[in-house]
């Protein structure tokens, strides 16, 4: 029998309820006991929806919940706590201040690093070792929600970070240079106590995800992979299932093809290409083949009689009773459902598959392969149907963008005179003094701003009456930059909902849900576009909001855009074309804005590209491809424009080593980058590779309530001035500041531009 299985689902909840739970009970609106409660009855609802899909008994995930991320989860399962944090109440306090850092009544603790989850936009801590570490198993999270689930009479499969990947993910702790995956031998006799109990409370399979095993790795972790799963396949009573996901194999086939495990998950969306060679290695050693042929983390319907097609060729080398049907990868990357898009255009509604359609969509194949496809004739009538409409559907092409696409010229990716000729030309207008402060773009989104966007929705307000209010919000935002002494200011953004959506409300192409939202970070929560055909750009889409800005203050006024890779990987995605293409349109878009606002008198203007880095491909072998596009699509968005237009970016996460030339060739005026949660290392890059234009190391970290002092930044801008250049650096916080209050923003901008009028008066 073919077995439907599931690799994990969404945590958030139908309507983000576990967003509404936990920022209830950060605010003291909820007691410890309500916010278990209520998240245990989010896990028995997520449980009964998959089992009442189909999913099999025993391959539905558990121990994929998380208040805040999966990998944070298992610092406490494993006890691996930082010292700073060694001292608060275990386990909530501790676990939510290492998340999002504490401040309070005598204690000031930051948020540990985060880092994006390979090459999602879903942010995991980043684990923290120290050599001399010692690993216990302080949390009983995985038994407790398996025995959650019995209760319930669902058998679930335990889901765990394998433990290469879990300390290959890691850091060592600062000021100590040592690889942890040199404790490996230390802890995998913690995850050997783990599966004995969940096997003894009745645990047949666990799933152990080693999705590290999609990069390049040192020949040593053939050796290291071998050593550790023949201690844990030896625990009895239990059967791992090694899930591999983001990417190909690839050479790691060979260390997998040794490995003494019961099943093996493989991306078949990403890595179509190894079905022969996995279906081999699943014949050679008679194990359970998970086949990942429904994609976790794109919202398109799958065609089925393609899977069915792949699940016929395995179960006819392997046999039925060895296969799996599953999703590429965990559903944590789908929106929920989409029973709630009622208002979306009826025809590209029907080409979409979120969470809870996906496991309909495994269930069907399992069913056609195991029953025979008349089992299933109506659902896959329905799909060739909508496979069919959409590949013929005349929303999805525009002449007029594939003319544009055509008349691309090599001019088009250069700006017109070298960074030092424009950064003159951009001094003597802009008159800026050193150590020029800004910020990365948005101001606060407070209730009342977040009330008068719904009450413009609701038609309860007039476009004109919503306007006054956001013109208001935007006034005071500009007075205080003016008085906190911001050099470059901006207007708060607070017209903007989400910094891909809104430009994709504003350009043909896109398509939006109502509540299609994703994790991204903790509580945060994203509702990316989806870009279903050519992308164009309608009409302006932020000239308005900044010339009206620019009119307010003498100071002069960053315009704020989005880039066409993030905008890109911050979507869903048309995958019916490259993405380079898409990318290109989306550019050819952004372009047209910049030259818009600069002809409105905008002297700078800001292309956030957060999401380069990101989109980097986990093997090396393809980064070149990769890297060539992503540069030029930024370049063709940003150069159609005077050297006097200084032109920003800003990124975030990014281990810049990796990608130090693509920053290079951007050839941005000014950067600005993530850096406060990076123990300063990112800017070796900076200095080893040596970097000539203007930049902006994050002083401090906007994604922890935590308000540093004066002292501590005034330290790190002293740090940052060993790697660089003092006439190129800005001032700045590392992000924008949309999920902040303001009173702890006014707080922290008023200590960070003390900080910089000491250093000026110090030059």
């Amino acid at each position: 029998m073919v077995h439907a299985t599931n690799l994990g689902f969404p945590r958030m909840g139908g309507n983000r309820d576990l967003k509404k739970l936990v920022e209830n009970y950060w605010s003291g609106k909820l007691d410890e006991k309500s916010l278990l409660s209520g998240a245990k009855n989010l896990r028995a609802e997520h449980w009964n929806i998959q089992k009442s899909a189909g999913i099999q008994d025993g391959h539905i995930p558990s121990n994929d919940f998380s208040f805040y991320d999966q990998v944070l989860d298992h610092l406490h399962i494993f006890n691996v706590l930082p010292q700073k944090y060694q001292g608060l109440q275990f386990p909530l306090e501790a676990y939510f201040a290492m998340g999002r850092g504490l401040q309070k009544e005598g204690i000031d603790v930051p948020a540990m690093e985060m880092k994006k989850w390979f090459d999602t936009n879903y942010h995991f801590i980043v684990p923290e070792f120290t050599a001399n570490q010692e690993f216990s198993l302080r949390s009983r999270k995985p038994i407790d929600e398996f025995l959650e689930a019995k209760a319930l009479g669902i058998k679930t499969r335990p889901v765990l970070i394998g433990p290469i990947s879990f300390l290959r993910l890691g850091k060592a702790a600062k000021g100590q240079n040592f690889d942890p995956i040199s404790l490996l031998d230390r802890l995998v006799p913690v995850y050997e106590t783990l599966l004995r109990e969940l096997a003894s409370a009745g645990a047949e399979w666990v799933q152990l995800d080693e999705p590290v095993l999609t990069f390049d790795l040192p020949k040593e972790f053939k050796d290291l992979y071998a050593k550790a799963y023949a201690k844990l396949s030896a625990v009895s009573g239990i059967k791992i299932l090694l899930a591999n996901y983001f990417g190909r194999l690839g050479d790691n086939l060979d260390i997998v093809a040794n490995l003494p495990i019961s099943g093996l998950h493989v991306d078949l969306v990403r890595a179509p290409e190894e079905l022969d060679a996995v279906l081999k290695v699943a014949q050679d050693k008679s194990i359970v083949l998970s086949l990942g042929v429904i994609n976790g983390r794109n919202i398109w319907k799958a065609d089925l009689d393609a899977g069915i097609a792949t699940v016929h060729r395995a179960v006819g080398v392997i046999g039925s009773d060895k296969v799996l049907v599953a999703p590429s990868c965990s559903m944590l990357h789908s929106p929920h459902s989409l029973d709630a898009e009622i208002k979306m255009d009826e025809q590209i509604r029907d080409w979409l598959s979120f969470a809870v359609q996906k496991l309909d969509e495994i269930v069907v194949i399992a069913k056609a392969v195991d029953q025979g496809e008349e089992s299933v004739k109506a659902a896959l009538t329905a799909n060739r149907a909508s496979m069919q409409a959409r590949r013929t559907s005349p929303l999805i092409h525009d002449a007029k963008v594939q003319a544009e696409m055509k008349a691309v010229t090599e001019d088009m990716f250069k700006r017109k005179s070298p960074f030092p000729t424009r950064s003159a030309a951009q001094q003597a207008k802009l008159n800026l003094p050193s150590f020029p402060t800004t910020t990365v773009g948005s101001f606060p989104q407070t209730k009342e701003v977040r009330v008068a966007r719904q009450k413009l929705k609701k038609g309860e307000w007039s476009k004109e009456e919503y306007e006054q209010f956001i013109k208001a919000e935007t006034d005071k935002c500009i007075r205080f930059q003016e008085t906190v002494g911001l050099d470059m200011l901006v207007h708060g953004e607070f017209e903007r909902n989400d910094m891909v959506e809104y430009f994709g409300e504003n350009l043909k192409g896109y398509v939006f849900s109502q509540n299609g939202w994703v994790q991204s970070y903790g509580s945060r929560c994203v509702k990316p576009p989806i870009i279903y055909g050519d992308v164009s750009r309608p009409e302006p889409m932020t000239v308005y909001w900044s010339k009206y800005a620019q009119s307010q203050t003498k100071k002069p006024m960053k315009g704020m855009l989005t880039g066409p890779v993030t905008m890109l990987q911050w979507s869903f995605v048309r995958d019916d074309q490259p993405r380079s293409d898409t990318a290109f349109q989306l550019a050819l878009a952004i372009r047209k804005e910049v030259q818009d606002l600069e002809a409105a008198g905008i002297p700078a203007i800001q292309i956030d590209e957060p999401a380069i880095r990101e989109g980097l491909p986990l093997r090396h072998s393809d980064w070149e491809a990769y890297l060539k596009w992503a540069a030029r699509a930024f370049l063709l968005s940003s150069t159609g424009v005077e050297d006097t237009t200084q032109i920003h970016t800003h990124m975030c996460y990014s281990d810049f080593n990796d990608i130090f030339s693509t920053i290079q060739a951007l050839d941005a005026d000014a950067i600005t980058i993530e850096n406060s949660k990076s123990d300063l290392k990112l800017l070796n890059a900076f200095e080893k590779f040596g970097y000539t234009n203007g930049i902006g190391p994050g002083l401090y970290d906007i994604h922890s309530p935590r308000v540093p002092t004066e002292e501590e930044m005034a330290d790190r801008l002293q740090e940052m001035l060993k790697y660089l250049k003092k006439d190129l650096v800005w001032v700045n916080p590392d992000c924008g500041l949309k999920t902040r209050g303001w009173p702890e923003t006014e707080r922290a901008l008023h200590n960070m531009c003390r900080v910089a009028e000491s250093f000026r008066k110090a030059k």
